[in-house]
């Protein structure tokens, strides 16, 4: 089996060196490049097109959230130490699958690298929703799709939506609208189409910044 291919960005050595370590120590992934800013992200990115990128946010040259809006086709996952703030909500938005603070046990980075690596958000509906409670009064200007974009969906798909960004999993938005898991996963998928949208916590930001839900 191929090894997932990762590319590190941030601007301390030694913590790409840690970094380095504890993913190459499980033999299923290899660091493809490193790089110690924005601008150097992007251009190794483009060149080696890892699998994942672990993106610092805070970045001479040019940050992490800038570097993420250059590079729509890569899974990034954010790397803070800022926990949740206004800097995770503006890396979600600008395309990232995740977060994890640079704190975090070895053995939390290695999945967090398979999580996005398989196509997956790193965080769960709930945690996803914590997170945009505690930020979202301080949300900038909505996403271009605006409310207008509801209208591309169906009655079902906005009500999935809507469960979805109240912090619900398949499981249980199954469970409240009496449908099957499949069913659930059908409807998530067509909305993530339908919206132009990555993922599902791009799906629960886009709820958040046009009054689908509000915080609370």
């Amino acid at each position: 089996m191929a090894k997932l291919r990762v590319l590190i960005a941030d601007d301390q050595p030694l913590m790409r060196a840690g970094f380095r370590a504890v993913l190459e120590a499980t033999g299923e992934m290899e660091v493809v490049a490193e790089a110690g800013d924005g601008v150097e992200a992007v251009r190794t990115a483009r060149l080696t097109r890892p699998d994942v990128i672990l993106m610092d946010v805070r970045m001479p040259n040019l940050d992490g959230i800038e570097a993420i809006k250059q590079l729509p086709n890569h899974r990034v996952l954010v790397l803070t130490t800022f926990g949740l703030d206004e800097y995770i909500v503006e890396a979600l938005r600008a395309g990232a699958s995740g977060f994890i603070t640079k704190d975090v046990p070895a053995e939390e980075l290695v999945r967090a690298v398979r999580v996005v690596a398989a196509g997956d958000a790193l965080l769960t509906p709930a945690i996803t929703r914590q997170l945009l409670d505690r930020v979202a009064r301080r949300l900038p200007a909505p996403v271009s799709q605006g409310a207008g974009a509801l209208a591309e969906l169906t009655e079902r798909e906005r009500e999935v939506l809507e469960l979805l960004a109240r912090g619900m999993s398949n499981a249980e938005i199954a469970t409240a609208l009496t449908i099957g898991d499949a069913t659930v996963k059908t409807h998530v998928s067509s909305v993530l189409m339908k919206l132009g949208l990555r993922d599902r916590v791009q799906a629960v930001v886009l709820a958040y910044e046009i009054g689908l839900v509000r915080p609370g």
